[in-house]
């Protein structure tokens, strides 16, 4: 490996075990508010409403969708390149469109959410 592959590397460990601590407080954030809320009687409307127009459920959620785009596509490039040994630009640039997509997909639905 060159010295920028280990850079590069080195930075994506970084970055993964950063995106898995967001995600791990944001999970627990979620399910704790949704226990909370259904234990409270409130039904999927009721959420639904509660959080339409409120600026802090949408922040919450971007942040979440964008802890799954980067953690994911990391995680996804990884499998291929150990079980089906491809490594390079084209594995690169996959993961780099699924992280587009998932980051696309998850703020869009945080929009509709907050809509």
């Amino acid at each position: 490996m060159t010295d920028g592959q280990v850079a590069l590397n080195d930075m994506l460990q970084t970055v993964q075990r950063t995106s898995a601590g967001v995600l791990a407080l944001c999970v627990i954030a979620h399910v704790v508010v949704m226990i909370y809320a259904v234990n409270g009687g409130l039904t999927a409307t009721e959420i639904m409403d509660r959080t339409q127009g409120n600026w802090g459920f949408l922040a919450f959620y971007v942040v979440f969708a964008f802890a799954c785009a980067v953690h994911a596509p990391i995680g996804l490039m990884r499998i291929v390149e150990d079980w089906f040994g491809l490594k390079g630009p084209k594995v690169q640039w996959a993961a780099l469109v699924i992280a587009l997509a998932m980051a696309l997909v998850g703020v869009r639905t945080a929009l509709v959410v907050f809509v």
